[in-house]
């Protein structure tokens, strides 16, 4: 298949005033077919499946099918951008030399038949009386469902890639009726055989899978009458009880009453309207744009969600922590809420009707309606698990949330510095070797150091496991110590034995505290375990002298909740969702669902993107840790876990070191994995037009870098190709900086995406093949850039030092191979205090461990250039 893209400003096509874009696509194709690759017949019968115009890019995106008499040839579509009646971009991802390829023309299998192949290839019973409900065209038929799919099925005939031959295949879908997959099968039209299969259900699941023996009754095609608009109250006013935007989850905000939060550009005449006219239609979690409701029979019966009577008031009770059952109402108001505000915020960055979004009345603005979102909390057909189905514009979308595994004992604020600069509260575990636990009655005192001699086998003076130095200093304060090479009783034993009333363990890694294990039946006094990053400093301040910590240790409750934690309350896993719904309508199209099946395709980084982007706050950084679905697991407050990703998002290298050559790794999953590094990858891009623009809080009309980022993101979407690769990704987003904003923002994306590997020399090979990447950290030169593999006078952004703080051993990261460089590192008053000669082609480490705490500057010295970067040691 060829894939080709241009950035045209001259030989463009003139359009007529009647928007032929027909004619404008034809001419196109015509005269750059020698370019494509293609012969005269691989472009003389394409289809036009939808086109949309951007706000953002002034200009009609326009997605084409590639055809053979007539017959679409599957997911080969071609992107173009056209603007004043000029193709102005284009991605063409059609397949060559097709009538020689092309294995037969009429089918020997029956339409009807294929139903029954599919069924019994997918393991699933086989269909009963179906029959044709409507003849779309001579080559597409849609039947009746066959008591094996929530849906209709639609069977139409195309042409499928199958090791470079095309086949004649039945393309049809199932929609399985307990919700756990949407697929979309390739049938061999002569044959038999299943060719191919896309599950239309994008799953995120982390433990036991959804079940099936759901009812075979459609909620999609519920009954319920609209009420009588005369009950209401028409002055237009409606409240809910949320964990609103931009907060992530019950540990990030208290519930709060949000009044009017509908955006009226995107929800003109609210969230409770289904006919445009004013005045809502229902006063229960139902409108425009969502249907919200709980299913914790796991059986997907009609189950009306919770009602805010004629003023519209969903002011229910979260009571947390209890079981979810009690709060259900709560929860099922949230998830409206931010199914709802993700269709807003979306709606003004271009994911509107014409572009394929969410919605039973499109208000005459184009596209296909009839297809608002079915939200269901609580579902219990499944656990740690929620999923998003996402067929073509037309149809609804449906995403089912449900529970988590109780976290039993999880990372509560357990420790209280009051007062000095290390002032604040602190996560922590509380011990779980049947010692004393930690009491409701605060414990207050000065922390002291544990000392010991290194007699033993620990070489840690400050670990606790070697004969205590320090005994009277304990006496009567709370110690505080590494965690070590003894076990934890061992020390916290130590400490009681010397007059200690409490132990603070200090964990030794970088990871979370854990609950400190062994037998301590006899231990009298209760012991914490806190992170690395936060005791260290401690550690050192007090060893330094001069400092004095005093700290209240108290069970406030936040550690201890035996309940099952509720999807429906991780605002984040909702905005993650809803996301698979706005990439896979965007990518090749809202008529291509399936555009995103490939084996290095990023749908779940776009939908970890989302997330993040709408719980951005004022005052956030980049280095900051950010993490997906830390409340569903029970991780704790914000940036206390890693959520389900291997690595926390963030800017800071020393945290995340994603490059693009990860993907090819067998350790990093497809297709969370992969998605997870695109996601990185977007996040740094953001944090750096954040830097260069500022942060704006105004989510739907900011001008702020991250207001400008996500749109860039959305717009490459639009302009990408079928099946894309992270260079596709890529290339899409420069263009749509092109095409917006007249490349003024090239080098700085070029720079952000280069920093992780994808630079201008990296290849995707195959975005089918998973393992064929290549890595690259070059910049290329051009205008707006003053880095690249030619113009080496400035490398301002160059180097990556990390990690910042460190303790000592830093390792030095360059983007360029830089060849023989100086490093040198200056106190505050300017005098060298380190100094190394280093071959600086990729990674440097150095070992400046024995410099005391404080601020350095760090100098790399080369032939023609100097770079400095302030670093903290600690």
């Amino acid at each position: 298949m060829k894939k080709f893209y241009l950035l045209l400003a001259l030989s463009c096509i003139t359009m007529t005033q009647a928007q032929d874009f027909s004619s404008i696509i034809n001419n196109y194709l015509s005269n750059n077919r020698s370019q494509l690759g293609l012969q005269a017949e691989d472009v003389s019968d394409i289809v036009i499946k939808s086109n949309a115009f951007s706000n953002s890019m002034q200009l009609e995106n326009v997605y084409v099918n590639q055809r053979h008499q007539g017959v679409e040839v599957f997911n080969a579509i071609a992107s173009f951008g056209i603007k004043n009646g000029q193709v102005v971009y284009s991605q063409v991802d059609f397949e060559e030399n097709l009538s020689q390829r092309i294995s037969i023309l009429q089918p020997s299998v029956t339409k009807e038949n294929a139903i029954t192949l599919a069924a019994s290839s997918l393991g699933l019973q086989s269909p009963s009386a179906i029959s044709i409900v409507e003849q779309v065209s001579q080559f597409e038929t849609v039947f009746s469902n066959g008591g094996i799919s929530l849906e209709n099925i639609p069977v139409k005939l195309v042409y499928q890639n199958i090791d470079g031959v095309l086949v004649l295949a039945w393309d049809l879908n199932i929609y399985l009726t307990d919700r756990s997959h949407w697929y979309s099968v390739r049938i061999n039209a002569k044959t038999g055989e299943l060719l191919d299969i896309h599950d239309w259900v994008s799953n995120c699941s982390f433990g036991e899978q959804p079940h099936s023996g759901h009812s075979e009754y459609s909620i999609l095609r519920s009954n319920e009458a609209p009420i009588n608009q005369l009950e209401l109250n028409n002055a237009g006013t409606s409240s809910y009880r949320v964990f609103p935007i931009p907060f992530e989850n019950p540990n990030d905000t208290p519930s709060q009453l949000v009044s009017n939060p509908e955006n009226l550009v995107a929800s003109p005449f609210g969230w409770h309207d289904t006919n445009g006219v004013a005045g809502a239609e229902f006063t229960r979690t139902k409108g425009n744009n969502v249907d919200a409701h709980d299913d914790t029979d796991g059986n997907n019966n009609v189950v009306f969600g919770p009602d805010g009577g004629p003023t519209l008031t969903f002011d229910f009770p979260y009571g947390l922590p209890q079981q979810p059952i009690d709060y259900l109402d709560a929860a099922t108001t949230n998830l409206f809420y931010w199914n709802n505000i993700v269709h807003d915020v979306a709606y003004q960055y271009g994911f509107d009707e014409p572009s394929g979004n969410f919605q039973q009345n499109n208000y005459g603005n184009g596209g296909f309606q009839g297809d608002f979102v079915f939200a269901q909390s609580q579902d219990g057909g499944g656990l740690n698990n929620a999923n998003f189905g996402t067929p073509p514009d037309g149809q609804n979308g449906v995403m089912q949330m449900f529970l988590w595994n109780a976290p039993g004992t999880v990372l509560g604020t357990l420790m209280t510095v009051n007062g000095g600069p290390f002032d604040g509260q602190y996560l922590a575990f509380d011990s779980n070797y049947g010692g004393a636990q930690l009491p409701i009655t605060p414990i207050t005192g000065d922390l002291v150091v544990m000392e010991d001699d290194d007699s033993g086998a620990s070489t840690d003076p400050n670990d606790g496991c070697d004969t205590i130095t320090n005994a009277a200093a304990l006496n009567g304060n709370i110690a505080i110590v590494r965690r070590g090479e003894c076990n934890f009783t061992d020390k916290v034993a130590s400490a009681e034995a010397a007059g200690a009333i409490a132990v603070v363990v200090v964990n030794n890694v970088g990871t979370d505290p854990i609950p400190m294990g062994g037998t301590g039946t006899g231990i009298g006094i209760p012991a914490i375990m806190i992170y690395q990053e936060d005791g260290d400093p401690m550690i050192a301040a007090l060893l330094g002298g001069g400092t004095t910590i005093n700290a209240t240790l108290q069970d406030d409750g936040s550690g201890d909740d035996p309940f099952q934690r509720d999807g429906d309350l991780d605002n984040v896993i909702i905005a993650h969702e809803y996301g698979h719904g706005i990439s896979n309508r965007l990518t090749g199209g809202p008529q291509a669902a399936g555009c995103l099946q490939n084996a290095e395709q990023m749908g779940e980084g776009w939908s970890d993107y989302v997330g993040l982007v709408l719980t951005m706050k004022t005052g956030d950084q980049g280095e900051d840790i950010r993490s997906v679905g830390t409340y569903a697991l029970g991780q704790g407050l914000l940036g206390s876990g890693f959520g389900d990703r291997v690595a926390p998002y963030s800017t800071d290298f020393a945290i995340n070191d994603a490059t693009y050559a990860d993907t090819n790794s067998g350790t990093v999953s497809q297709p969370h994995g992969i998605g997870s590094v695109w996601a990185t990858m977007l996040w740094d891009l953001t944090w750096a037009f954040v830097d260069q623009y500022g942060f704006d809080s105004d989510i739907y009309n900011g001008t702020g870098g991250n207001n400008i980022a996500f749109q860039l993101v959305m717009d490459g979407m639009k302009l990408q190709n079928c099946s894309p690769g992270f260079v596709s990704g890529r290339d899409a987003i420069l263009e749509a900086d092109e095409l917006t904003n007249g490349g003024v923002n090239r080098c700085l994306i070029w720079e952000a995406f280069a920093a992780r590997g994808l630079g201008a020399g990296a290849s995707q090979g195959s975005s089918n093949n998973r393992f064929d990447q290549v890595e690259n950290f070059d910049v290329p030169t051009g205008p707006n850039c003053t880095l690249g593999t030619e113009d080496k006078t400035s490398f301002e952004n160059n180097f990556i030092i990390y990690p910042n703080p460190s303790n000592g051993n830093i390792s030095i990261k360059s983007i360029v191979n830089v060849g023989d460089v100086t490093i040198s590192i200056f106190d505050i008053n300017g005098r060298q205090v380190f100094t190394q000669e280093a071959d600086l082609q990729d990674v440097t480490n150095i070992n400046a461990s024995g410099l005391d705490a404080g601020v350095y500057v760090v100098r790399i010295f080369g032939g023609n250039y100097s770079h400095t970067n302030k670093i903290i040691i600690r």
